[in-house]
């Protein structure tokens, strides 16, 4: 169509930036894939379920089902707290929440690296946006100084930062928000399951209650997916408020079945978890041997810093042809200027996989062309992604 003319020069403008995203064909059957969130590799199973296939309406019309409550009481008694309310993805979750809870007239905190849908979240609300530098827990509270008028005040964060495998201080940020009588809404998609006693996440292992907590069935759970977590107060506000818990199709009953399933596995499975956490200490500690420009993190996921966008893509397509996938991620997903292949690392990998991964790499770093974004003397500086509203 004549009106969508633009298109064609605004895609060539994306692959000209090395920014452009195009459907991958199949992966061989054997290449190694160490770029997904599986963390304790549940997804890979196959799904077992006699419930039914889809909710059929959204949950407020017709599509409320027993699986949803059965997984949802599941969660609380996870987590240790009153009450749940499962949504149909991690974005809805994160954009739905913090949509439905800040207002107006409020001031939301936020880490200039949040994922988008809590970014987002931030934009539907129209409230006053203070975005302050990462992980910076003094920004926070001078934020909330400068602010004293607002109606209410929030402060969103993530408790482990998928891109960059690290953390808040979550004790400092829950005693600024107590003292300025603001809400602490924390993203631990990428934490629950992989951190913290009964993979209970960083908050727990913190010893600090959030006010509002959001969570994924699709990430260490293997599912899809993905919860709010906190009073039944929130709960029923969610419910009433969130448009996109409000106007989405349910969660099929039958992925919320093995969801409820996975949750109890998880939080048994203290021997995955510590296997996970040994496979990445051994990596990190081999990947700086051979001097990777790897972030300083912890976790399962090690960010290799590359800079450009087009020398990611490069080095992922380098490792592909070793047969080790890892995707290059690159701005939006980050800031200009920090391009990265992201490593992520889960608890199956055995020995010999192990070695793949590192022979790959090392043979990618000896060659000369790539060599030059691939050393660990090179940096990258990253700035904040757009939060504006």
């Amino acid at each position: 169509m004549s009106a969508l003319r633009h298109l064609d020069a605004e895609l060539e403008r994306l692959k000209s930036a090395g920014l452009l995203r195009t459907p991958r064909e199949s992966l061989p059957d054997d290449t190694l894939v160490l770029c997904s969130n599986d963390y304790l590799g549940y997804a890979r199973e196959p799904l077992h379920s006699v419930a039914p296939s889809g909710a059929g309406a959204s949950r407020l019309i017709s599509g409320d089902k027993s699986e949803h409550r059965a997984l949802e009481s599941a969660i609380a008694r996870w987590l240790e707290c009153d009450a749940v309310l499962v949504f149909s993805s991690g974005y809805a979750a994160g954009l739905g929440a913090v949509a439905a809870l800040a207002g107006p007239d409020d001031l939301v905190v936020s880490d200039e690296l949040n994922h988008a849908s809590l970014i987002d979240g931030c934009r539907l609300s129209r409230a006053r946006v203070a975005v302050v530098p990462h992980l910076s827990a003094d920004a926070v509270a001078n934020a909330l100084e400068r602010e004293p008028t607002s109606t209410r005040n929030w402060v969103v964060t993530e408790s482990y930062f998928s891109m960059d495998g690290n953390s808040p201080d979550l004790a400092a940020l829950r005693r600024i928000c107590d003292a300025h009588d603001a809400a602490l809404v924390v993203d631990e998609a990428h934490a629950l399951g992989v951190f913290g006693a009964r993979g209970r996440g960083l908050c727990h292992a913190a010893n600090v209650v959030p006010d509002v907590l959001i969570g994924t069935l699709g990430k260490a759970l293997g599912t899809q997916g993905a919860f709010v977590a906190g009073s039944r107060a929130l709960r029923s506000w969610l419910w009433n408020r969130a448009r996109s818990f409000v106007f989405s199709t349910g969660l099929s009953p039958a992925l919320a079945n093995m969801a409820t399933a996975r949750v109890e596995r998880a939080a048994a499975d203290d021997e995955a978890r510590a296997r996970l956490h040994a496979i990445c200490l051994r990596v990190r500690r081999e990947l700086a041997r051979m001097r990777v420009p790897i972030a300083d993190s912890h976790g399962p996921v090690i960010p290799w810093l590359v800079g450009d966008a087009g020398a990611a893509v490069t080095l992922s397509r380098a490792l592909l042809e070793h047969g080790v996938f890892v995707q290059a991620i690159r701005p939006p997903t980050v800031p200009p200027g920090s391009a990265r292949l992201r490593l992520s690392l889960h608890a199956r990998l055995g020995d010999e996989e192990i070695a793949r991964l590192l022979t790959a790499v090392e043979r990618v770093m000896q060659r000369p062309k790539l060599g030059e974004h691939a050393s660990a003397d090179r940096k990258c500086s990253p700035r904040a992604p757009d939060q504006r509203a």
